[in-house]
């Protein structure tokens, strides 16, 4: 076999390849063998049908057809590997010539990833937040502590902001009440924005036993996104009591004797948030700067899939999850389509250099990933969806993934070093050292959202 490499651009080749007519031999067994099996010719016994028979019966096309389509694929590898190209994706294939006894011709173009430079990064600085906790930040929290431990009770009066009632709902579309559209001793806070539009204002003023209608857009269910007009039935009206602010309070609520002790906690708890959001900060800025400083092509068929995949988990998986189709999840947010199909291009771009860059870095440091690390990261990884990391595990092992997940580790190693020889400094002006232990975490999750989806299609 003979082959050849033609650069169409930086991230695109076409491998012009050669095989001899002997080299197909097994293949052409193989293909004699395979329909021996499929088929039945009086006179011989199923799989004993000689060669020349199957040719005179189904022609050699045939044959040759099948032996071709099981050795292409070879040698296609031959010619990746012999060419030493790391390919992305499936490649386009044309049969250029095919001469029977002769010659089998044949050319593949493919996405490959580009060749990268990385320049020295130890130059690299940023800025981020200052860690400050506010008194008002501190109260915020203790408050939000103090609504956990509110108390209610049954009140005989008119609802007002901050009751809780207890209502009865029955929504219609068209005049008909719908099969899920019934709910009945529905617990609800007025004020919390946790139900259907328009719901506060119709409860506002009603006592227990009283009931009001009015419009709304139904948020899930059966006629999710339809409007329909729902009735209200309140049929108690609670007011809630919040414990006074003290050491009984405290003492309530937490391991601490006195509220003060709680407030100090509670000001050690906001400074490590903060300290976590400016090392997740630090990451993001750092990641963007180093992509700054190296030019990288993006092939445009790997980043058209990787919209289309961005789009597609969107709608169907997050989206659908919640009953709301695309163009409501966008009034909400107050975009455009076209706002919304340039944020996701570029996210994608920058999701696919990304990866191509902190790859490169993991070759250039020889950076490698072992079995604590990999098992550290799919706990993180199975915390973040929900599922036990035996399950997890079980579910990136049937499909193949660890490949994937040893990937995002490396990378999140790769950043960890570029952010280590960066320097850091926070609005104060003051030298940030972030914490070994909080980076890992970080960047390896910083890593794993910009190049989740990328992945899969780059391990072509």
């Amino acid at each position: 076999m003979k082959s050849a490499v033609e650069t169409l651009n930086p991230t695109r080749v076409r491998l012009t390849v050669e095989v001899p007519f002997e080299e197909l031999k097994d293949s052409l067994d193989a293909a004699y063998q395979k329909i021996n099996q499929q088929v039945t010719v009086k006179g011989f016994r199923k799989g004993k049908i000689p060669a020349r028979v199957i040719d005179q019966r189904f022609g050699r096309g045939a044959v040759l057809e099948e032996a071709v389509n099981d050795a292409l694929p070879k040698f296609y590898t031959e010619a990746v590997n012999e060419a030493e190209l790391t390919p992305l994706g499936q490649p386009e294939v044309d049969i250029t010539e095919l001469k029977d006894g002769e010659t089998l011709n044949f050319t593949a173009e493919v996405d490959i990833r580009p060749a990268l430079e990385i320049p020295d990064y130890s130059g690299i600085e940023v800025e981020v937040d200052a860690i400050e906790v506010s008194d008002e930040d501190v109260e915020k929290s203790v408050e939000q502590l103090r609504e956990r431990f509110a108390s209610t009770s049954p009140v005989e009066r008119a609802a007002e902001d901050g009751d809780v009632v207890t209502i009865d709902l029955e929504a219609k579309v068209d005049g008909e009440v719908l099969e899920d559209g019934v709910a009945s001793g529905v617990s609800y806070t007025i004020g919390s924005g946790e139900l259907l539009d328009g719901i506060d204002e119709a409860v506002k003023g009603l006592s227990a036993g009283e009931e009001a209608t009015f419009t709304s857009e139904l948020k899930g269910g059966s006629a999710a996104g339809r409007e329909a007009e729902v009735t209200v039935k309140v049929t108690q009206v609670a007011a809630r009591e919040l414990p006074e602010l003290d050491d009984d309070f405290a003492q309530l609520a937490s391991e601490f004797d006195t509220l003060d002790e709680l407030k100090a906690d509670s000001t050690k708890r906001l400074a490590s948030m903060k300290q976590y959001d400016q090392a997740t900060q630090a990451q993001e800025r750092v990641l963007d700067k180093l992509l700054e400083l190296v030019e990288v092509p993006v092939p445009e068929k790997l980043l058209e899939d990787e919209v289309n995949t961005r789009k597609h988990n969107l709608e169907h998986h997050q989206l659908g999850q919640m009953g709301l189709t695309l163009d409501k999840y966008l009034e909400i947010q107050g975009k455009t389509a076209e706002e919304f199909e340039t944020e996701t291009r570029e996210a994608a771009v920058k999701g696919i250099k990304t990866q191509f860059v902190l790859d490169e870095l993991v070759k250039k440091e020889n950076l490698g990933v072992n079995q604590e690390e990999l098992t550290e990261h799919l706990m993180r990884r199975a915390a973040s969806s929900g599922m036990s990391p035996d399950q997890f595990a079980q579910a990136v092992v049937e499909g193949g993934q660890v490949p994937l997940l040893v990937g995002e580790v490396a990378r999140g190693k790769a950043l960890a070093v570029v952010v280590e020889a960066a320097t850091v400094k926070d609005t104060n002006g003051e030298i940030v050292d972030l914490d070994d232990e909080d980076e890992e975490t970080e960047e390896t999750t910083e890593v794993t959202e910009a190049t989740e989806t990328a992945d899969e299609k780059t391990e072509g």
